[in-house]
């Protein structure tokens, strides 16, 4: 067999969107795990789509996900240009076409935008109503073809399809899949701009790039009988195709930018981490054999197999991946894990508290980095809160009961030095061990008057070592004062 090669082709036209992130991932883990070729190439002849800045966003989102390509229009493999326009330039496109018109197997087409119009959309036997071009121009003379030109008529290059019987083709996901050709249009190779289209550019450039496995969304397994045609005109090998299959929100949409997690950018300004993303995209239609579900990217690539590659649409559950990124969060080196959450920190607190201490407390108990403002918010400013929080059937605490509490340890607390964890831990300690209660029906109380809220990143001693003396007697005073109304 020849050495795997596989390509991830982009448009530059925005942020990358998790459908392109998966296939570009799928493509690398397939190149990878048999020891293949990653490439890169760029398809811009869509001008009037392409967006500044977007091919940036491409180099980027590669970089920072680990999808290293071995070939690109920065690493010149010797089959390049990289970028499709710049491969256009030579002429390279329509010399293809030409051949093809030479042979038969394509035309021009002089027929402008108002005659475009007026054709008539008919059902096919599979029940779809479709619009196909009426060949009209196919049956143009030499002469007449040959004198439109001349005069400088606008035209396209159109692909002669076959108009009935059917095509097979075969799909490694899919299996054969057999269409009627009735359905299939004469699809435009060259548009009246002198650029490809999306569909003749990727069967030139995958033949002569050498790719041996086209890996896509499933949305273009219409248009594959289309890129076969071309194969078989020019006498060229068919690559191995894999589609993946569609992914869609929880409510089996398509996923859209609608959705607010549609990118790959999204998510990483919501919180997420780079590796939890590509590990839960690995995983949108593809199931490893013993269902593991953490896995770094050397662990996909030698876990991968697309045969395993499911038919059905991928839901993008959002709860699960802020599951998996909360498991990197958990397992990620603390320094790096500082580095990354400090931003989010001083969004939320200005004053001159210790961050790290604070990071310490809600490593382990966030999901997303953008939980962390509504973690720690406290720490800026306590809260207005409801004097019903102090009551807890488990520490059977009542508002009466820590009133009586705060009141008690007041004092404890008021000739402390050490406001350490540990120091202050013992001084509470003590006075659960002059009562005779449980440490909970103490530290329940004091928690709550501290931080003001039902749940916090960590426990009554731990917030007050990072409050200080001043400020944490400060609000115990407060809880004394609303209990006490």
């Amino acid at each position: 067999m020849s050495k795997v090669r596989t390509r991830f082709a982009p448009s530059p036209t925005g942020r990358m969107h998790v459908g392109n992130l998966r296939t570009a991932l799928y493509a690398y883990l397939i190149a990878k795990h048999e020891g293949g070729d990653f490439m890169l190439r760029i398809e811009d002849t869509d001008q009037e789509r392409l967006v500044d800045g977007a091919l940036e966003i491409i180099y980027r989102t590669l970089e920072k996900t680990g999808l290293i390509h071995d070939e690109g229009p920065d690493k010149d493999g010797g089959v390049g240009p990289y970028v499709q326009s710049e491969r256009n330039a030579s002429g390279l496109y329509m010399e293809y076409a030409e051949r093809l018109v030479e042979q038969g197997d394509a035309y021009y087409c002089f027929c402008d935008k108002e005659r475009l119009d007026s054709l008539k959309s008919k059902v096919s036997e599979s029940g779809t109503e479709i619009i196909t071009y009426d060949k009209h121009c196919l049956n143009l003379s030499r002469e007449e073809v040959e004198a439109n030109l001349a005069s400088g008529k606008p035209y396209v290059i159109r692909i002669n399809m076959p108009a009935e019987g059917t095509t097979t083709f075969h799909d490694d996901i899919y299996g054969d899949i057999t269409v009627p050709n009735e359905e299939l249009d004469d699809m435009i190779l060259m548009k009246s701009d002198g650029y490809p289209t999306y569909n003749f550019a990727n069967v030139i450039d995958d033949h002569l790039m050498g790719i041996t496995h086209v890996v896509r969304g499933n949305e273009y397994l219409s248009s594959a009988p289309k890129y076969n045609r071309l194969y078989e005109a020019f006498g060229w090998d068919v690559p191995t195709y894999v589609h993946c299959p569609l992914i869609t929100d929880e409510n089996h949409k398509k996923l859209s930018k609608r959705c607010g997690h549609s990118s790959y950018e999204d998510l990483l300004e919501q919180g997420f981490v780079s590796e939890a993303i590509v590990n839960y995209v690995a995983l949108l239609g593809w199931c490893p054999e013993d269902n593991q579900e953490i896995f770094s990217l050397e662990e996909l690539v030698k876990a991968f197999d697309y045969r395993h590659m499911s038919k059905s649409p991928a839901v993008f559950d959002v709860v699960k991946l802020r599951w998996m990124n909360g498991e990197y969060l958990k397992a990620m080196d603390f320094e790096r894990f500082y580095e990354m959450a400090e931003p989010y920190m001083k969004e939320a607190i200005t004053k001159d508290y210790d961050l790290k201490k604070i990071a310490a407390l809600v490593k382990t108990r966030i999901e997303v980095f953008s939980d962390i403002r509504e973690q720690i918010d406290f720490f800026e400013e306590l809260p207005e809160y409801d004097t019903a929080m102090y009551c807890h059937k488990k520490m059977k605490t009542s508002e009466e009961n820590s009133l009586e509490v705060l009141t008690d340890i007041l004092p404890v607390l008021e000739a402390q030095e050490d406001f350490s964890n540990d120091a202050l831990f013992a001084a509470l300690k003590g006075y659960v061990d002059e009562k005779g209660c449980k440490v909970g029906f103490v530290m329940w109380p004091v928690r709550t008057a501290v931080s003001g809220k039902q749940n916090t990143p960590g426990g009554a001693t731990e917030i007050m070592e990072i409050l200080g003396k001043e400020e944490s007697l400060k609000r115990i005073r407060r809880g004394i004062e609303l209990l006490s109304r």
